[in-house]
């Protein structure tokens, strides 16, 4: 019995050993084939809206970068938390990505209770873009300048109503900073999304919101709301005529909202690595970027469109907006 055991023992060593050295090369041979189904990207909110647009236009040209399909899918709530939570928990495969706005870097300070930690629940695949934000009225409101609509805010306070998509999107976000800083509190009206709301706006329900450049440009060249201005610190290159907020005297008051995409924790270097790379071709695309700058929004370097570039940027807009989230009392819970 003893000498058999002995005789066997051995003769098993060699066979698991081959078995071991098959796993290791695997692995690395899936990745090598990835991706090898179509892929999903998730967006936060519904579909028409801001960065819908920018979601669909980036998977069409990683899809052809990659020869595999990156199929959008909407997953809307909570200012971005349920799709952003649920990206969190799904297979580290690669075949699950995320893009969402700055919204990312303030649902710590926006939600007491977050059931998803944005600094460590990912793997970074890059920084996309950042997209201005414009501040708007309904056709008829008075105001006529920019001046004019700060001053029009101090004098009026609750009676002015805001409109935003929601709590916890951009365009709460912009309106609440602009608030504090004209230094008058408004009435905010909630919209489910950015749709309804410049719907709202235009139907005079609302005076005035907040919201990125890809959503309002074609309603401003339209001439079928009132423009007071952009929230970056340079006038824009599309709208040359239109002051920034900080012209009118804001000077503190700059908001731009930036988009990254994520994996759910786990998912192997190698694969966010054919990720990032298909990011950065994508974003060379000629028809993306004319699409894109059409819509004012601005692709960010390559030195950014990167696993650190997205990190680096989302933990510097975490403390950024945090304390000013705080210090308002405003919370999305």
């Amino acid at each position: 019995m003893h000498m058999k055991l002995a005789w066997k023992t051995p003769a098993l060593k060699p066979a698991i050993a081959v078995l071991a050295l098959t796993a290791v090369w695997l692995s690395p041979a899936r990745a090598q084939g990835y991706p090898t189904r179509p892929i999903t990207m998730v967006i936060p909110f519904a579909a028409g809206g801001p960065t819908d647009l920018l979601g669909r236009s980036l998977a069409q040209a990683m899809s052809a970068v990659l020869n595999q399909s990156v199929v959008v899918e909407n997953r809307p709530g909570a200012g971005g938390t349920l799709a952003s939570a649920a990206v969190a928990r799904a297979q580290p495969d690669g075949y699950t990505v995320l893009l969402h706005h700055i919204g990312m870097s303030t649902a710590p300070a926006l939600y007491r209770k977050l059931n998803f930690n944005p600094l460590q629940a990912y793997e970074y695949i890059g920084h996309v873009a950042d997209v201005p934000m414009t501040v708007v009225g309904r056709p008829d409101l008075p105001p006529i300048t920019p001046k004019e609509f700060i001053a029009y805010m101090k004098a009026n306070g609750s009676k002015v109503n805001i409109a935003h998509a929601g709590l916890g999107a951009a365009s709460h976000l912009c309106g609440m900073l602009l608030q504090q800083a004209i230094g008058s509190e408004a009435t905010t009206v909630p919209y489910q999304d950015t749709g309804p709301a410049m719907t709202g706006l235009m139907g005079k329900q609302v005076d005035a919101m907040c919201d990125q450049t890809m959503q309002t440009m074609s309603y401003i060249k339209a001439g079928k709301v009132k423009f007071y201005g952009v929230t970056t610190k340079e006038r824009l290159r599309q709208l040359p005529d239109a002051p920034t907020m900080r012209e009118a005297g804001l000077k503190d008051f700059e908001v731009v909202v930036w988009h990254g995409v994520y994996a759910p924790k786990g998912t192997p270097p190698n694969v966010t690595a054919k990720l990032n790379e298909a990011l950065q071709r994508a974003l060379q695309q000629p028809a993306l970027v004319k699409r894109l700058d059409d819509l004012g929004v601005q692709i960010v370097a390559p030195a950014l469109q990167t696993p650190k570039g997205l990190q680096e940027k989302l933990s510097a807009e975490i403390t950024r907006w945090g304390p000013l989230i705080r210090e308002a009392g405003t919370y999305a819970d």
